[in-house]
């Protein structure tokens, strides 16, 4: 276990610090609007391994009822990228792998078990997007799984071909969604659409010298009510050369981890973040 733990370090350590040697690349003037010209270079030299989603650590416990043993737990991500193509494919787009795995540690019972781990891995075609020399965002269609690795009456499992769009309105406000076409092959999770959504749409917000963030990440539930999972985040840079945050997250909803996907959470956890250059990724 403490082997497992002390990889799971390095891997975000190393992810990190890929993530700010790439960032240092890009070119912004005073106002914060990027540089296109700049950002072509980075998507074409940066390092070919690098950060995909928020890569966290936090601890917390459910809103609303005594804190105890059984509903309070660490939960971590571990998200990375390997591009495999320089931007010469159609449509200057490029080609990537992608894996993430999240987990739910129960650190506070005996033995401390992982009581739920989520694996993520997916291959796609990303584009960046360019408006009169200024870089906005990026499109993503991506292929991808996402399964518990348990079998029997634990086993879940499902894939989705999505399709995203991160798009900055300016430099410290960028919109998001996620849009899938999903293929629920899990016997045990037919539902899962009724429980973790049918898409996802959100918006981010960075103060211009990066020192504070928030998030909101709503995602609809199958169905025509206003049935949102909802995630708020909020994090504020610890130190002005380092890429690592104090993170603050809220869940309210179901679909928070694939084995109890049908058991609804409201909790609060709070811990450290290392984010990729430029936006998130969800």
């Amino acid at each position: 276990m403490n082997r497992f733990i002390a990889f799971l370090l390095i891997l975000s350590i190393s992810a990190g610090f890929l993530s700010g040697t790439a960032s240092a690349q890009i070119v912004s003037d005073s106002n914060g609007t990027v540089d296109a010209d700049s950002v072509r270079r980075d998507f074409d030299k940066q390092p070919y391994f690098g950060l995909y989603k928020d890569n966290y650590f936090i601890f917390g416990t459910t809103i609303g009822q005594k804190p105890t043993k059984e509903n309070s737990n660490v939960k971590f991500q571990i998200s990375i990228s390997q591009k495999l193509t320089r931007s010469v494919l159609p449509w200057n787009s490029y080609l990537f792998l992608f894996y993430t795995q999240k987990v739910f540690w129960n650190i506070l019972q005996n033995s401390m078990p992982m009581t739920d781990l989520n694996f993520n891995p997916g291959i796609g075609l990303a584009k960046p997007l360019f408006v009169k020399g200024r870089f906005i965002g990026k499109l993503s269609l991506m292929l991808e799984h996402e399964s518990n690795g348990r079998d029997g009456l634990e086993s879940r499992s499902w894939n989705k071909i999505s399709a995203a769009a991160n798009v900055m309105i300016d430099p410290t406000f960028t919109v998001h969604g996620k849009f899938w076409i999903p293929i629920v092959d899990g016997a045990n999770n037919k539902d899962i659409l009724d429980y973790c959504g049918i898409y996802q749409v959100g918006m981010q917000y960075l103060s211009l010298n990066k020192r504070w963030g928030a998030s909101v990440i709503l995602t609809k539930r199958r169905g025509w009510k206003l049935n949102y999972n909802t995630t708020v985040e909020l994090s504020y840079r610890l130190f002005k050369r380092d890429n690592q945050y104090l993170f603050l997250q809220y869940y309210n909803g179901y679909g928070e981890g694939l084995l109890d996907y049908k058991q609804f959470h409201s909790t609060a956890r709070i811990g450290i973040v290392i984010k990729p250059r430029l936006f998130s990724d969800y």
